[in-house]
């Protein structure tokens, strides 16, 4: 925490004076901060404590050092200070710990050696000390600016049977920049600096009462002659924190508190990265998760009815007998979904290399359009591994499978359909331009093409046609998602992780703006004018992008629709459009 712990004292001499301060360095250390020291040297005491690592450099200076070193001080001069309102001696160089884990160090003097630091600590502790103050001078309070930084202050009195109402008058103050974290640690600080100051006032308590046990002070007082105020200021007026508490090792105690508190306070507070609202695949999974347990129910008790056996014709690879709901297209994340053995299609890029690079982006123009993407082969697994791979295209909600059949499904029914080689399909789906057929061939290995490194075995035996009623022509444009998902396939620089994310990213880019447009369309029903120029703006004008716009449409979450259409309904919604 980038903050300044300081121990202040009211001395009735010199007024408010800083007693003990200790500060966080990031940078090396400043000048008079163990100056003088070499390793090995004047480290009288080395102790390790919650990963801090403490050294006590205490060597003697001569006259001149100490003469220069309060030259150059920016505290007050010796004259001015009395035994109350000095804390080490002259020439000491003060205390230092450092932090193994962060490299930070925390350095103890009296005064900070920076001016424009002594003069906010100085500040602050003239205000914890006369005007900033409790009720009953003693408790914690708040005050500060953004000029001279904020000041968290808590006053006390210690016990002194030589004082004026047997008691002296100090002060602990944390002084940052930050008003906020500040504020936020209000209660760590109030509790752990009270607890320092319940040490100190029991250790001086033991002592004032050891010495009114010798010498009763105030019978002494009442028996005595009245004396001038000046000359009873000047009898007792200076007695060190040290000798209120008879602690010769006080300072290193304090040393070592005031460098944990500023440690731990700062480790307290983290920053945590929260996931934002969640994305429209993440909706729509939730939402058919509700479905698949809601329509679980009734399968227990009609699965005769509502179930059929899918029978894979002889010859087939992986031949099984699979069960799922009829109704499979609604069901894209079924459990027969789930290929059974090691991806055959490792990846887009893996597909791209085997189609040939103009039958992937005819294959990839169709899927994307939402167009009926059909694959006839023997080998069930393969035409689930390439389902696998597509469908990370396209958002969840607009991925309707149905894994392998043994006779033709409508288009409405699914958008990604595994077909028998048996299955006749209908003439107008061989030439319409809203489908996409991928054939596989078993053929002998010496007619194919070279197979490159990255393909597997099983691929060698396959031959793959890839034909449309409507092919995608080599200078056709395109959807813009096409265009940047192929860039990112053809660089060799990304790897396949690194596509993946960079898919990730595209489709959201995309949903955003489905949603934009969803809502300008149907929630706002705005006219077709202003549809366009939005449109321009999104930089989807293009034909393919307005078509694919389109579809992808039909993925958006009930959850998302539902909140659109109640915002529209409401009373505050209506009065703010009018």
């Amino acid at each position: 925490m980038n903050a300044i712990v300081a121990l202040c004292h009211f001395c009735e001499l010199h007024g408010p004076r800083t007693l003990f301060c200790t500060e966080v360095l990031h940078a090396p250390l400043p000048q008079g901060a163990g100056s003088g020291d070499s390793p090995g040297q004047g480290e009288q005491a080395e102790e390790e404590e919650g990963g801090i690592q403490m050294s006590s450099r205490i060597h003697s200076h001569s006259p001149a050092d100490g003469a220069s070193a309060e030259a150059s001080s920016p505290g007050p001069k010796k004259s001015d200070m009395c035994e109350g309102c000095r804390s080490l001696a002259v020439g000491h160089p003060g205390y230092i710990s450092h932090d193994k884990e962060t490299s930070i160090k925390y350095v103890s003097h009296q005064h900070p050696n920076h001016p424009q630091l002594f003069s906010i600590v100085r500040q602050a502790c003239v205000r914890s000390l006369s005007c900033e103050v409790c009720p009953g001078r003693e408790g914690p309070i708040f005050f500060g600016d953004e000029q001279h930084g904020f000041v968290f202050s808590h006053t006390f009195f210690i016990k002194d049977s030589l004082a004026r109402g047997f008691q002296r008058w100090y002060s602990i103050i944390a002084i940052m920049m930050d008003r906020i974290y500040l504020i936020n640690s209000w209660p760590f600080l109030l509790g752990k600096i009270r607890g320092i100051i319940d040490e100190l006032q029991g250790k001086a308590l033991k002592v004032f009462e050891a010495e009114q046990f010798g010498c009763p002070q105030r019978a002494q007082r009442m028996n005595t002659a009245f004396t001038p105020f000046l000359h009873q200021r000047n009898g007792n007026a200076a007695r060190s924190l040290t000798s209120l508490t008879s602690d010769d090792n006080l300072w290193a105690c304090l040393h070592t508190s005031f460098a944990w508190l500023l440690k731990a306070c700062g480790s307290r507070l983290t920053e945590k990265l929260l996931e934002g609202a969640p994305t429209e695949d993440t909706l729509v999974q939730m939402e058919k998760l509700a479905d698949l347990e809601e329509e679980s129910e009734s399968w227990d008790n009609t699965e005769a009815e509502e179930e059929k056996t899918l029978v894979f014709p002889e010859g087939a690879e992986g031949q099984e007998q699979i069960k799922c709901p009829t109704d499979l297209s609604s069901l894209s994340d079924c459990g027969s979904w789930q290929p059974r053995k090691l991806p055959v299609f490792k990846s887009l890029r893996h597909m791209r290399q085997v189609l040939g690079a103009p039958s992937f982006r005819m294959l990839a123009w169709h899927v994307l359009m939402g167009n009926q993407v059909i694959w006839k082969s023997r080998d069930i697994d393969l035409v689930q591994s390439a389902f696998e791979v597509l469908r990370t295209m396209l958002p969840v909600g607009c991925v309707r499978i149905i894994p392998y059949s043994n006779q033709y499904e409508e288009a409405y029914r699914c958008n990604f359909l595994g077909l028998s080689p048996q299955v006749q399909i209908p003439h107008h789906v061989l030439s319409s331009e809203f489908a996409v057929i991928v054939e596989v061939h078993t053929v002998p290995r010496s007619s194919l093409y070279p197979v490159g490194p990255e393909d597997d075995q099983s691929l060698s035996k396959y031959e793959f046609v890839v034909t449309s009623g409507s092919p995608v022509s080599a200078d056709r444009v395109g959807p813009t998602i096409l265009n940047k998902i192929e860039a990112a396939l053809t660089n060799q620089n990304l790897s396949v992780d690194v596509v993946d994310q960079c898919l990730v990213c595209l489709k959201e880019e995309w949903m955003n703006k489905v949603k934009v447009l969803f809502k300008f369309t149907k929630v706002d029903s705005r006219p077709k004018e202003d549809t366009q120029k939005l449109l321009s703006i999104l930089g989807a004008s293009e034909e393919d992008n307005v078509k694919l716009l389109k579809f992808w449409m039909t993925g958006l979450s009930k959850t998302y629709k539902s909140h659109l259409m109640s915002t529209v309904r409401s009373p505050t919604a209506s009065e703010s459009r009018n």
